[in-house]
């Protein structure tokens, strides 16, 4: 990637620091980094900044806002690198993230409206505390599969004081009848874990519902803040090389 620079006008660190809010401290780190350009020096051995690391700054403070600081460095070093391969391979991978992130979302809530609609979500629970036995029986497995379902974190049975067996509540029951039902959907069981949690951390399916739309909705907002990052970093990229590859 060829560099096209106009140095400009001549700035001082605290003038630089003054544009972004931060010290000056930051803004020489941030050169010492390979974030912000290299700086020449004065005679004296004064740095010398330039529009140039103005310019810089501010696609470094914008991205750090779409894609966090670690993923800004990498790609803000690269680019000083002149390496646009691995900046773009760098904001690829954020995008992914994202994708991935939503896609998780909605295997919860698709996994979850599968529990709801099932009849054999709402079987009826032991009023008193059942034994593995009892609740393997009434969810379809074997033992051997509710003991690695406990060693997974899935169901948590509590032991019987005196001779330590396993008793399930109400509650376990129900988290062991939804485990059946999502396994044999062929759900992974950090899927099941995640439904799991909403459904003890929240406690109705609205709850639930609302909780993931939340995230669902929090998860455009970064992207947007994202896509915004990567669109001032484009134009950073078209003052450095006006005629870039594609």
């Amino acid at each position: 990637m060829a560099r096209v620079v106009d140095p400009g006008r001549r700035w001082r660190g605290a003038q630089v620091a003054e544009t972004a809010g931060i010290s000056v401290q930051q803004v020489r780190n941030y050169v010492d980094l390979g974030v912000l350009p290299p700086v020449e020096r004065t005679p004296a051995g004064y740095r010398v900044f330039t529009d140039e690391h103005v310019r810089a700054l501010a696609v470094v403070r914008r991205m750090a806002e779409g894609h966090g600081w670690a993923r800004t460095r990498e790609v803000m070093v690269a680019v000083h690198q002149g390496d646009l391969a691995a900046a773009l391979a760098a904001l690829d991978a954020g995008h992914a993230e994202l994708d991935r992130e939503r896609a998780d979302i909605r295997r919860v809530l698709g996994a979850f409206e599968t529990v709801v609609a099932s009849p054999a979500a709402v079987l009826p629970a032991p009023r008193r505390g059942a034994r593995i036995g009892e609740v393997a029986d009434l969810v379809g497995v074997r033992t051997s599969q509710l003991r690695l379902w406990e060693q997974r974190g899935l169901v948590r049975p509590v032991r019987e004081r005196g001779t330590g067996y396993r008793v399930y509540d109400a509650a376990e029951v129900r988290a062991a009848q939804v485990v059946a039902l999502l396994r044999r959907g062929a759900y992974p069981f950090d899927i099941v874990a995640a439904v799991l949690d909403e459904m003890r951390t929240t406690g109705s399916a609205q709850r639930v519902r609302a909780e993931l739309a939340k995230r669902e909705q929090e998860l455009h907002r970064r992207s947007l803040r994202r896509l915004r990052a990567s669109a001032t970093l484009h134009d950073y990229l078209r003052h450095l090389d006006p005629a870039p590859p594609g």
